[in-house]
């Protein structure tokens, strides 16, 4: 081979090579396009529709997991099963007690970001019960939750729209409270694996008039795993259907800055 065919041959692989390249940083660029939301305690996944609504409209495949809220193994192993689902990589989002349930199931490898919506971000060996007590809840202090005879905890729903979604229309709010769905009271008790916020990036929307999470201890939670954060002014746990388009715009912010 003569030497200026060896170099035009070098070069020609060069460009190739680059082409290559960038194709592939364009590949990562390109914003994931699977959502999972997962619901919290005395809640449904019915919840998440005016979310779903906004994500769909603008091209997402999303998918809604409706786990049973028996026991914390029992609903990892329904969420898991969503995203064991999907085609690629997947953004996970949790609401409450489903933030629990996805800082353990967002160690998939199909898992490459985490959305905390108001929502328990544990690390290993914590449990919401004893970070509750670190940081009481407006909720807390009353009566309101109560506990059936075989270990389910629910919220009274004379008390459901004032502590879930005061900021809800009043009708609304007052049928989600007698269709919540019944929790183990064990889940609240049950100590947190290793968290995939430590590996993966989150992000976190901070309800600044929550009842049922502190707003402090949300802030905790994002501050400790260096989440992207957003404070929404005004709204109650129920954040996710009465602000849908902020929370909606931080899954979109998740989904194009995660890296596949």
């Amino acid at each position: 081979m003569n030497s200026k065919k060896g170099a035009t041959l070098l070069l020609s692989a060069a460009i190739l090579f680059g082409g290559v390249l960038a194709g592939g940083s364009a590949i990562a660029a390109t914003p994931v396009r699977n959502v999972v939301l997962v619901h919290g305690a005395w809640a449904n996944g019915s919840g998440w529709k005016p979310v779903y609504d906004i994500l769909v409209k603008n091209g997402y495949h999303v998918s809604v997991a409706e786990h049973p809220l028996t026991s914390f193994a029992d609903d990892v192993t329904a969420v898991k099963r969503i995203v064991d689902m999907q085609d690629g990589p997947t953004i996970l989002v949790g609401h409450s007690y489903g933030g629990a349930i996805i800082t353990d199931v967002g160690n998939d490898p199909k898992v490459v970001g985490l959305v905390y919506i108001a929502a328990h971000a544990l690390d290993q060996g914590e449990t919401e019960v004893a970070n509750g007590k670190r940081f009481p809840s407006a909720t807390s202090k009353t009566k309101d939750i109560k506990k059936t005879a075989d270990g389910f905890l629910y919220l009274d729903p004379a008390k459901y729209p004032a502590d879930f979604a005061a900021d809800l229309p009043l009708q609304q709010a007052t049928f989600e409270a007698n269709a919540q769905g019944f929790t183990a009271a064990s889940v609240f008790d049950t100590p947190a694996g290793h968290p995939a916020w430590k590996d993966k990036p989150s992000w976190y929307a901070v309800a600044t008039a929550d009842k049922i999470i502190n707003p402090d201890l949300e802030r905790m939670y994002a501050k400790r795993a260096k989440s992207h954060t957003i404070e929404v002014e005004g709204a109650s746990h129920s954040v996710y259907q009465s602000r849908p388009k902020e929370v909606a715009a931080l899954i979109e912010q998740a989904a194009t800055q995660a890296t596949p």
